[in-house]
């Protein structure tokens, strides 16, 4: 029998640091600890130790044992708790290569084993993958619900459902000859077949929002020309993004600067003034690519302003409508529904400012109840929606084909958790992490 190749990686950050962590996975993993380090130490608990090689003296460290199955990979696994220098962990590795079948990690390669030991799932480790991507506080949230298993446990609900009906129309069709049994059974199991399908068609209808919290929501400045929207995209960004100035249609192009914004990740779009006529050629494409952005925004910000004429409004409703240039006429800004603001004297902003964290926060919660984030999720729930779909289409249909749609179905469903059918996503998949994770 083939030994399995043990691995080992840098699992802390590349370069100078206080302290370098090194884990060390697989059946060779507790040989490469004692052979630095000495007699085991105690499972699961630090222990000091001073890491020797037949050249004297490499480092004096942190070790710790944990003896499989029971570890993250399921594998027994060491780690080395190191002095952060780069020498260090150059010659720790250049020791590990001495040993028979120890080998570095390539990309996600503790991830994966921890799936093929049955440690992880492939929603967990697709959640693992987005949270050591999170760059906000909404990007966390909705990772640890991938991570912890609690999508999980709502796709391995729907998959007990759909195999549940599956039992009863198979056991049914053994008495395919008698049609009370056969007509009896399907109408038991059409109903749960109905509030299944309605229960994975608002899981899609989430995961719209669910994607924009994940990836970013796309923030879109528009309006007329010289309404100030790219003052009140550098004061949004925080420095100076987009360039300025009195002349009606500076801003030919879309600018976008990413942020975050009161931990949720903002692509803020300053877009080309919007009007009706212009002779310019090069002025008229920016205007439909700033009517494009109108259209594609998450969240709409629609700017105007007491000196200028606004003779094409937007192609949907706004989010915020806010009216620049407050301190020119407030005479002229009675609109209950708009936020009255000045970029120059630094008015009205704080207002703007909350309107958009609750209107952000108020979408980031309905996210974070989202279990379908992922675009190969989304691809194997509509499937399994289909597939209900053409199984609920005709009363007459044989029950043979209604339960191989539902047979198929159940398969789709489980491909999310990785229980059936996933070898061909597994590079895709892990290829997305670092070394050493």
């Amino acid at each position: 029998m083939i030994e399995q190749s043990t691995i080992y990686a840098l699992s802390s950050g590349q370069g100078r640091a206080g302290i370098a962590v090194i884990r060390v996975s697989g059946p060779r993993a507790g040989d490469v600890l004692s052979k630095l380090s000495g007699e085991l130490p105690q499972p699961r608990l630090a222990s000091l130790r001073n890491l020797k090689s037949a050249d004297g003296l490499i480092d004096q460290a942190l070790v710790i044992w944990f003896p499989g199955p029971y570890t993250v990979t399921g594998e027994d696994m060491a780690e080395f708790h190191v002095h952060g220098s780069p020498s260090v962990v150059a010659k720790l590795f250049s020791e590990f290569t001495q040993f028979k079948n120890v080998v570095p990690a390539d990309a996600g390669a503790f991830t994966r084993r921890a799936f093929e030991n049955g440690r992880l799932d492939l929603v967990e480790v697709e959640g693992l993958a987005d949270l050591l991507g999170s760059q906000t506080e909404s990007q966390r949230r909705v990772a640890m619900r991938q991570f912890m298993g609690e999508a999980s446990a709502v796709y391995e609900s729907w998959r007990g459902q759909l195999t549940a009906a599956l039992a009863m129309l198979e056991a049914a069709i053994d008495f395919v000859d008698e049609d009370d049994v056969v007509q009896d059974a399907w109408n038991h199991v059409r109903p749960n077949v109905e509030k299944l399908r309605t229960e994975l068609l608002r899981a899609v209808e989430l995961s719209v929002k669910a994607g924009a919290v994940r990836d970013g929501l796309k923030l879109v400045i528009a309006g007329p020309p010289n309404a100030g929207k790219s003052s009140l995209m550098n004061w949004l960004v925080g420095r100076e993004a987009a360039i300025v100035s009195p002349i009606a249609g500076t801003t030919r192009d879309v600018v976008e600067r990413v942020i975050d914004f009161h931990g949720a990740q903002l692509l803020v779009s300053d877009t080309a003034g919007i009007r009706a006529d212009t002779t310019d050629l090069i002025e008229a494409v920016g205007i439909d690519r700033a009517k494009s952005e109108v259209r594609d925004a998450d969240i709409l910000v629609w700017v105007t302003a007491p000196d200028v004429i606004a003779d094409v409004g937007p192609s949907r409703a706004p989010d915020v409508k806010v009216i620049n240039k407050s301190d020119l006429d407030s005479s002229r800004i009675r609109n209950d529904e708009s936020i009255a603001v000045s970029v120059k004297n630094v008015q009205g902003l704080n207002q703007l400012t909350e309107v958009l964290k609750n209107l952000i926060q108020a979408r980031s919660a309905v996210a974070n109840n989202a279990i379908v984030v992922r675009d190969r999720h989304v691809a194997a729930v509509k499937e399994t929606i289909r597939l209900l779909n053409d199984s609920l289409e005709d009363e007459k249909r044989p029950l043979e084909l209604i339960a191989e749609d539902l047979r198929k179905a159940t398969r789709a469903i489980s491909s999310i958790t990785g229980r059936i059918d996933v070898e061909d996503l597994l590079g895709k998949i892990f290829s997305e992490f670092c070394i050493g994770k």
